[in-house]
């Protein structure tokens, strides 16, 4: 079994769409979306869900006992999580940073971090594979653990039915959910556009690629807004060794399908669709060897 990521440096650069398309025209294949904090491959997808299960995410504070408020917990509370009400002491729980500095310093042991519940996650079915998603609360934290245990639950679900290849829809950036979605891949798709912003995070993200020790390819998208930026791009992929599978051209009827829920490649009069497929026919060489 073949687990590939489609990653970006930053958010917009057409990383769902290229995912989308790839989960279309692999066979024998499990979708995984391990952007939990702003999912949306679910869009295009339109599962519909089998399984949902709580996700029990880090601890917060929590008022459990008598309060006698003596301000200690408040005056150490260095993000300002605490702060005097009526009764009890008040704990706003998106400042909480469960650093245990409030329950250590109570003489009462009337504050104690409590696991929370801080989002779902589901395996579903859709017309074309099995699908397996999550959704983070907003504000909380722990997306790595999410992602890594949606990740766990994909492979399950592929080795139980015999699946061939994991596609993961990562998300943009290079934080906890996105070295989470790299964790042991074979290979990544690097998806980038030619804009300042643009190549910028894409380096940042290469590097976190190659810290990992893992196979890249690159994605140009839009390649034609900025010629010289694309020239750029090439440069510093044939500089570090990084194979560009294809330039996907700015195309009007990618937002256009996207609007009405579709799949780009679906539409064979897109010329963005038809470059999407022909990357695939590169990737596959490599996913199939």
């Amino acid at each position: 079994m073949k687990q590939v990521t489609i990653i970006s440096g930053k958010g917009g650069t057409g990383k769902t769409t290229l995912a989308s398309s790839f989960i279309k025209l692999a066979a024998k294949q499990i979708a995984v979306d391990c952007d939990v904090d702003a999912a949306n491959l679910y869009i295009l997808l339109n599962p519909s869900r089998k399984k949902t299960e709580k996700f029990i995410g880090g601890a917060k504070a929590e008022v459990t006992g008598t309060c006698i408020k003596c301000g200690k917990c408040e005056e150490l509370c260095r993000f300002e999580a605490i702060s005097d009400s009526q009764d009890n002491i008040k704990i706003d729980k998106l400042k909480c940073e469960s650093c245990g500095v409030c329950e250590y310093v109570c003489p009462t042991n009337a504050i104690k971090l409590k696991p929370e519940e801080q989002g779902e996650f589901y395996v579903s079915d859709t017309e074309i594979c099995p699908f397996v998603h999550a959704r983070l609360d907003p504000g909380a934290e722990n997306s790595g653990l999410l992602v890594t245990r949606v990740r766990n639950i994909a492979e399950d679900l592929a080795y139980a039915n015999n699946k061939d290849l994991i596609i993961i829809d990562g998300a943009p950036g290079i934080g906890c959910s996105v070295i989470a979605s790299l964790n042991g891949v074979d290979y990544t798709i690097i998806v980038t556009e030619p804009t300042l912003s643009g190549i910028s995070d894409f380096k940042k993200i290469f590097e976190v690629t190659k810290f990992f020790n893992i196979k890249s390819f690159v994605c140009i998208n839009k390649f034609d807004i900025n010629l010289k930026n694309t020239g750029d791009i090439e440069k510093f992929c044939s500089e570090n060794n990084v194979e560009v599978l294809g330039k996907i051209p700015y195309d009007e009827k990618v937002p256009e399908n996207l609007s009405y829920k579709k799949i780009i490649i679906d539409d064979q009069s897109s010329k963005a669709g038809g470059e999407i497929i022909k990357i695939w026919d590169k990737l596959k060489s490599y996913l199939y060897s």
